[in-house]
């Protein structure tokens, strides 16, 4: 009896997922879909790139803001925060490849302040660096410096933005996915991200579901500004959706899936994801280990007692089961199709669902040993419990 109520209360959940939710699954968010046309005038714009030991992929990165063929006023402002590796060399040697060298500007960052993460404090130098006088952009495009964008990505940013009225115009980057690990791991990183905040209702302006995407972000500096400016939000560690909820008080934004902004950094194996997951996913459970128990309880009952009862059930537990495995599997589809991966990975999302579980205990442990929030040689978390 117990064994049929669980394989029924997994079953209930997946038919929530797929019926509820905005239908997050369907993956229908996406900046080739529903394009405004070209505005009648194009505001000028200044992208802000916080940059800390990236010497490997800030070439690629800046070089592909440098050839946008974006019709009006924009520069690139990259802040270098006391990068070892020749980042900033690396990128004036990419401008000057180009021809522009006159569109980007290196500055170097100050020292970290307490109580604030390394990429939010470069992040505030860039920003307040582009509301001088001599620039004064209307628009900011906050991107990672891992990240390459297709020439007409700025453009179709900006056209989206004007259309709308946005004050957040946001972009899933396309993650890379050529490992083996990334090929399993990747798309349902994508998928968990849409099922937290269903990307249909960040897109309501009356929902107040709000969230947005850290490596391409438009944003208005006028909202920005009147929101409080990045030190609103100086110690998230999750802070792009932090950015995301705090430019939904100013007004309408957007999120969507692209494939003209692509991350092109490598994760590696299962351990260089784990410690991607693992820098916030304690943070999104606000630290708390009642949340983190909740949550490990909700992983087991929705992606692993499905598989459970479709193997060694028998009866109706095993026939809700397996109901409850194969509504999870289609719901995966359009991720998969969107990333080009064999549907056939819908059947290990119970597995998935249990490293993801995993690698939030892992982010937990991170916190409860002084190590939370680790990036770049930096452990953040501290800096968002203070």
């Amino acid at each position: 009896m117990l064994s049929t109520l669980l394989a029924a209360v997994s079953l209930a959940i997946w038919l929530y997922m797929l019926l509820g939710r905005r239908r997050f699954w369907l993956a229908r968010e996406r900046d080739d879909r529903n394009q405004p046309a070209d505005p009648s005038a194009w505001p000028a714009v200044c992208a802000v790139v916080p940059a800390r030991n990236e010497a490997d992929v800030i070439a690629r990165s800046v070089g592909s803001l440098l050839i946008q063929d974006y019709p009006g006023a924009f520069r690139v402002i990259l802040v270098d925060d006391d990068s070892d590796d020749g980042t900033a060399a690396a990128a004036r040697s990419a401008a000057a490849a180009l021809g522009a060298e006159d569109r980007l500007e290196i500055i170097s960052g100050a020292p970290l302040p307490r109580g604030w993460t390394g990429k939010l404090w470069a992040m505030a130098q860039g920003v307040a660096r582009a509301a001088a006088p001599d620039l004064g952009p209307e628009l900011l495009l906050l991107t990672d410096a891992d990240i390459a964008h297709a020439p007409d990505n700025l453009r179709r940013l900006v056209a989206r933005a004007e259309a709308g009225g946005l004050t957040l115009v946001s972009l899933m980057a396309k993650l890379r996915c050529d490992s083996f690990a990334e090929k399993m791991l990747i798309p349902a990183f994508v998928f968990f991200f849409d099922m937290l905040y269903p990307f249909g209702a960040v897109n309501d302006p009356n929902s107040r579901v709000a969230a947005a995407a850290g490596g391409c972000m438009l944003v208005r500096r006028g909202a920005l500004a009147k929101a409080g400016g990045v030190e609103a939000i100086r110690a998230a560690i999750i802070d792009d959706c932090a950015m995301g909820a705090m430019m939904k008080t100013q007004g309408p934004v957007w999120l969507g899936l692209t494939e003209r902004a692509e991350s092109i950094r490598s994760y590696g194996g299962f351990g260089g994801i784990g410690r991607m997951v693992a820098r916030s996913a304690y943070a999104q459970l606000r630290y708390s280990p009642w949340l983190l128990a909740g949550t490990i309880l909700g992983m087991v009952v929705t992606y692993l007692s499905p598989l459970y009862f479709a193997l060694f059930g028998q009866g109706w537990a095993l026939r809700l089961g397996l109901a409850a495995w194969l509504v999870m599997a289609v719901s995966f589809q359009p991720m998969l199709r969107f990333y080009r991966r064999s549907p056939l990975w819908g059947l290990a999302l119970p597995a998935i669902g249990a490293l993801y579980s995993l690698y939030t205990v892992q982010s937990a442990v991170d916190v409860w040993t002084g190590r939370g929030g680790f990036w770049k040689g930096r452990a953040q978390a501290q800096a968002a419990r203070a």
